[in-house]
């Protein structure tokens, strides 16, 4: 009678432990969850940090570079230099 408490016994503490495996705190599900998160903020931060250096090339090359200057100011701000000609361009 008593093998047959402590079977039972052993086998209710061995499903407690299964559920808190697959369902608890710190479980499967959890781990997994937590490794896909980490590697999807990963990758943003790759993104990041390539945005990063492409703007400090363009600050470094903005400081350094006159032509660099004229060219941002004749895309983003429509100036025109002396000399140059302007053409716009309509497409239908």
């Amino acid at each position: 009678m008593t093998r047959r408490r402590l079977l039972i016994l052993l086998l209710l503490i061995l499903s407690a432990l299964q559920y808190r495996l697959w369902t608890g705190n710190g479980s499967w599900e959890q781990i997994v969850s937590l490794r896909r998160e980490i590697a999807e903020q990963q990758q943003l931060n790759n993104n990041q940090r390539n945005r990063n250096e492409r703007l400090v090339g363009e600050v470094r090359s903005l400081k350094h570079d006159l032509d660099s200057i004229g060219e941002r100011a004749r895309s983003d701000m429509g100036m025109i230099g002396e000399g140059e000609t302007f053409y716009l361009i309509i497409e239908e």
